[in-house]
């Protein structure tokens, strides 16, 4: 480590390594390219006030970035999550969000523009992963820099074809055979589709792709009509499924446009981009001064409150669904969007099978991936700028957001940790995995096969995200199950069952339909009734005043929250305003300034995951001594990962990532923030003693 003082390095210079092979990189991808001009760097830390930095080499491939550090390391650090793909000092090309050059101290965004203006001083890339490099290029020839500089922008920055991402160079290098641990269903043949239809004990036809349901009525989701007068083959269209629907489910149908009731894509963004901010730290002194009102500008970027907004809207469709017994029909303008974001919240509140593991990942599929969300655009993997269609938004992240607000509400209900929704959400940007590629199954499918021919060599294996043997060893997938999920016990008559009221159908249907069979015509007539019902903008029972979603979801709510819990029954969340938390380990885990060393909710998992490793011991003492081996399969409780028990003293509370750095340095609160801080907290000290004395009086 080389320490410079008064912002400038000492006037001897260090030696630099003349030239880097590639073995140097680890882990080195087959078809990896590297680039020629491998130079000396220094990689600043974000502790600005002793400038401390590592001297290494900058290299750039056709993956990623990387930094390689000159210094042999002291001692080998146990890395209990290590990412086989690339390492901590390394930045995958599609990972990079923005970059920063700093010109006479002053930090400017880099744009195609400035890449043949003058080199600056200092580059600063910040990752869409939420972490943040600094590399000085003061230390480094001018005519090497402007390469370094100018290089590294290009394969970032500069708009790409789909075909130069690094997938395809992967995947032709790749075995086709694919391992996978437990089974995901795809949803990419008609097979799987099948057995999705047999489990959730659905009564549709299979015709190619098709919908959910559940207790009865069904959830549909569909883009965006045109005005009926416009398109004649559209609205023929849309009389052949209201047919179908008024054949099939004899409830009443409500409409949903949540291009009406839910943020835009683009408030998405650009909330989102106001949000992230919070947590690009450039150095310590920039944490301190957001500190002090870092709670209210937070809740002004409103990204919290799109999320409750989503959360919200899945429970007012489930209500429907299970309270009403009514169908749905939610659309918005492309119908892949906010409407993949409802579905899957509404069938993850419904359905257990879905906060499994492997179900969790057949919904993604089967909603995201099959269902023709535009990843492409909407991650703007390739740099596209002034994109009319497709804008970019993280609307992937948006229901990542939802469901983590959901598994900290009600861990015991979901098999899958939080560390795996962090890792699923770093995976969107490493540009090795089809799930997260591509805008549909057909540009997949057709872009496979084109590079195929041009390869001349068979079918291109380009691995699933599910396939996490890719990235991590068995070890660390311990850390994806939640040590406290709640199995399904076989102790049915245990729990006290109520039972399910009878659902008050509120149908559109004659009252004479159920005195009599339905004469000939009568679904002639329904369709005839749905139609004129979609000819209304709006025919839901949400548009009675603007008060009535939020009072109505809140009675639902309520209700559901005073029968006895099952974690595999029907799951709500709380909407109200504090129950929304900050997803804390995704982005506050590259700060050093907020680590706990020993605390944090990794030290309470892993205290839980060790009592729970107890009773389990006790359980099979238990069991020998009473030979209740058949009954013990079924109460056993599944054990902590190893990784996590009696380890809480050593862990950081941002473990498992950046497990491996050193957080024992104290971090220095600068002089004069220092003191307005302590004026602000002799201030609120006087006023709570007012308070008090008033109360007392």
């Amino acid at each position: 480590m080389l320490s410079l003082g008064g912002g400038g390095a000492k006037s001897t210079k260090p030696s630099f390594v003349s030239y880097v092979t590639p073995e140097v990189l680890s882990p080195r991808l087959d078809w990896e390219d590297f680039d020629e001009e491998r130079n000396p760097v220094l990689k600043h830390t974000q502790d600005d006030l002793s400038q401390r930095g590592i001297f290494g080499t900058l290299l750039c491939t056709n993956f990623r970035v990387s930094f390689v550090s000159d210094e042999t390391p002291l001692e080998e650090m146990t890395q209990h999550f290590k990412n086989k793909l690339y390492g901590e000092n390394d930045i995958p090309l599609m990972c990079v969000d923005n970059i920063y050059g700093v010109y006479d101290e002053k930090k400017k965004l880099i744009t195609k523009g400035m890449l043949k203006n003058k080199c600056p001083s200092k580059m600063i890339i910040h990752c869409k992963d939420l972490r943040v490099f600094q590399f000085c290029l003061t230390y480094t020839k001018e005519e090497d820099a402007k390469k370094i500089f100018q290089g590294i922008a290009h394969h970032c920055l500069e708009p790409k074809s789909l075909k130069c991402v690094f997938a395809f160079s992967y995947a032709a290098s790749s075995s086709p055979e694919v391992q996978r641990s437990q089974r995901t269903v795809m949803f990419d043949s008609k097979e799987d589709w099948t057995q999705e239809m047999k489990r959730t004990k659905a009564n549709l036809r299979i015709v190619g792709y098709n919908f959910w349901m559940k207790y009865g009525c069904a959830m549909f989701k569909a883009s965006t009509l045109p005005v009926p007068q416009e398109d004649g083959l559209m609205q023929g269209y849309m009389e052949r499924m209201l047919h179908a629907v008024a054949h099939t489910h004899l409830y009443s149908l409500k409409l949903e446009d949540l291009s009406e009731t839910l943020p835009t894509i683009q408030d998405i963004q650009q909330s989102y981009n106001k949000f992230k901010q919070f947590f690009l730290i450039d150095n310590s002194t920039d944490f301190w001064v957001s500190d002090v009102k870092w709670f209210s500008t937070l809740e002004n970027t409103g990204w919290l409150d799109i999320i409750r907004q989503c959360l919200q809207k899945a429970v007012e469709v489930v209500e429907c669904l299970e309270k009403e017994n009514t169908n749905v029909l939610i659309m918005e303008e492309e119908g892949s969007d906010l409407c993949c974001v409802i579905s899957s919240l509404v069938q993850i509140m419904l359905d257990p099978h879905f906060r499994t593991l492997t179900g969790f990942q057949g919904l993604v599929q089967k909603e995201w991936v099959a269902g023709c969300h535009a990843f492409l655009d909407r991650c703007n993997h390739l740099y596209q700028k002034d994109k009319e269609c497709h804008s970019p938004s993280p609307v992937f992240l948006l229901f990542l957001e939802c469901v983590w607000q959901m598994v900290q509400q009600h861990s015991p209900a979901f098999q899958f940790s939080e560390t795996y929704l962090t890792v699923l959400s770093d995976s969107i940007h490493v540009p090795i995995f089809s799930t997260f590629l591509f805008n549909s199954a057909y540009q997949r499918e057709s872009t496979m096969k084109a590079e195929a021919q041009h390869l001349q060599r068979g079918p291109l294996n380009c691995p699933a995200v599910w396939d996490w043997s890719v990235q991590f060893d068995c070890k660390a997938q311990e850390l994806f199950i939640n040590p406290l999920y709640a199995d399904k016990l076989k102790q049915d008559k245990a729990i006290r069952k109520v039972p399910r009221a009878k659902h008050q159908r509120q149908l559109s249907l004659p009252s004479s339909a159920f005195k009599t069979p339905p004469k000939k015509g009568f679904f002639k007539d329904e369709t005839e009734s749905l139609k004129k019902m979609l000819r209304v903008k709006r025919i839901s029972r949400w548009m009675a005043s603007p008060d009535s979603p939020a009072a109505a979801t809140r009675e639902f709510y309520e209700t559901w929250q005073r029968r006895p819990l099952d974690y595999h029954g029907l799951l709500l969340p709380c909407l109200d305003g504090p129950a929304m938390r900050l997803w804390m380990q995704r982005y506050l885990r590259w700060i050093p300034e907020v680590q706990i060393l020993g605390g944090g909710p990794v030290a309470i998992t892993s205290m839980l995951a060790e009592l729970l490793s107890q009773v389990q011991d006790l359980r099979r003492e238990l069991d020998m001594r009473s030979c209740w081996e058949t009954e013990a399969e079924s109460l056993q409780l599944r054990p902590g990962p190893l990784a996590l028990t009696r380890t809480s003293l050593r862990l950081s509370s941002s473990f498992p990532f950046a497990s491996n750095r050193n957080w024992t340095f104290k971090p220095a609160i600068p002089t004069s923030l220092l003191q307005s801080l302590m004026v602000t907290d002799r201030l609120a000290s006087q006023e709570d003693e007012t308070n008090e004395v008033i109360s007392l009086v």
